[in-house]
């Protein structure tokens, strides 16, 4: 079979995938052949809660497989910087994580190795602000590292994942009740602003017209929707000029802004662009270009890792010893939680000082509770 009926028949798979669920295995066997590749998988994982689950997955031992959800999961180098890439866009571990580090990890040397697994090609297919749903091939000796002409295959497959993925909800399948619970408590609880060009504000729902007359975090300039704090409504702005020119950077999931501090909690203004995509083609909207939830974030529940990831610039192995610092109390521990040497957490930890402004590690653990951070360095 050639090449472009392989992956004709391949696409016909994917589709036929979303209404009739028995059919995943299949669709990933073909991407696998169409791909080059040993064994893949369908699953979503939460960064909040470092939880994982497999939905589909063929070529795998499920003697590592059940390793894998057990002990190496929180190992994992790549996370939580992978669930944080864009949908659609396709990344292997070494985009992430430098291969000098990843095979000094305990999950690279007795999770990764024994397999012979030399390379991962993977991408989000859905994202929501802690977890995701991914799609990945996993190559190895034989297929090597995953190449351009990989990538180039892997691309023409992803959008038609997406779309499949959304007809079966699959990634909502996985967690439904919990879903629909979070969304409707966050809609009511939240401050909601529409905005228009300028960050002229179109509508605000009651909360929102209670946080504007408090003026504490956000206000009314001219009515344009401003922040209080300078470095925050400066943010705000740029996000406003980035949807409003309908910008991909924005992303179609949003952007995480911090507004302000207190001893307890923090607040968080999560913008969403409405220029993009099926939103812009609808027009129910036509005077608002961004959409604004206002939430806080108490210490039982930390900011969101992403949105620190953006303002301080963290390499996805900073945010992993950030996470674990707010775990454990001492280099040593986390070093034995993230499965790295003393010495490389000691390395992050001293970058994150100087990234963050911080001094000792009880600052990053205030920074992810909620406490106000340091100034960023310059």
């Amino acid at each position: 079979m050639s090449e472009s009926s392989a992956l004709s028949d391949l696409i016909g798979t994917i589709y036929d995938a979303a209404l009739d669920p028995t059919l995943w295995i299949r669709t990933l066997e073909q991407s696998c052949d169409f791909v080059g590749g040993s064994s893949a998988a369908l699953y979503w994982h939460d960064t909040a809660t470092v939880r994982a689950q497999a939905l589909y997955l063929i070529g795998e031992d499920p003697h590592y497989t059940k390793l894998y959800f057990e002990k190496y999961l929180s190992l994992n180098p790549t996370f939580p910087a992978a669930a944080f890439v864009e949908p659609g866009v396709i990344f292997t571990p070494t985009d992430i994580v430098p291969e000098s580090e990843l095979v000094k990890t305990r999950f690279h040397r007795e999770w990764v190795q024994p397999q012979g697994i030399v390379d991962v090609i993977g991408v989000n297919l859905e994202k929501g602000t802690t977890a995701s749903s991914l799609f990945n091939i996993r190559r190895t000796h034989k297929h090597g590292v995953a190449d351009a002409g990989a990538r180039e295959r892997t691309a023409l497959l992803v959008p038609h994942f997406q779309r499949a993925v959304a007809i079966g909800r699959l990634f909502q399948q996985a967690s439904k009740a919990e879903a629909v619970l979070t969304e409707t408590l966050d809609l009511v609880e939240a401050a909601v602003f529409l905005v228009g060009v300028n960050g002229r504000i179109s509508f605000a729902n009651g909360p929102g017209r209670a946080m504007l007359e408090e003026g504490t975090l956000l206000r009314e300039r001219r009515n344009m929707l401003t922040a209080v704090a300078p470095e925050s409504n400066r943010m705000l702005r740029e996000i406003f000029i980035a949807a409003e020119d309908g910008d991909t950077s924005v992303g179609n999931r949003g952007v995480a802004i911090p507004l302000a501090s207190s001893p307890h909690q923090r607040w968080f203004a999560h913008v969403l662009p409405l220029t993009s995509g099926d939103r812009s083609r609808n027009g129910s909207l036509p005077s608002a270009v961004a959409a604004v939830f206002v939430r806080k974030t108490s210490p039982v529940s930390p900011p969101p890792l992403e949105a620190l990831a953006n303002i301080y610039k963290l390499t996805a192995s900073e945010l992993r010893v950030l996470d674990a610092m707010t775990k454990v109390s001492s280099v040593r521990a986390a070093s034995e939680l993230l499965g790295i040497a003393q010495a490389t957490v000691k390395t992050h930890l001293h970058n994150l000082f100087r990234k963050t402004g911080s001094h000792r590690q009880s600052d990053l653990v205030k920074l992810m509770a909620g406490f106000e951070p340091p100034p960023p360095s310059s």
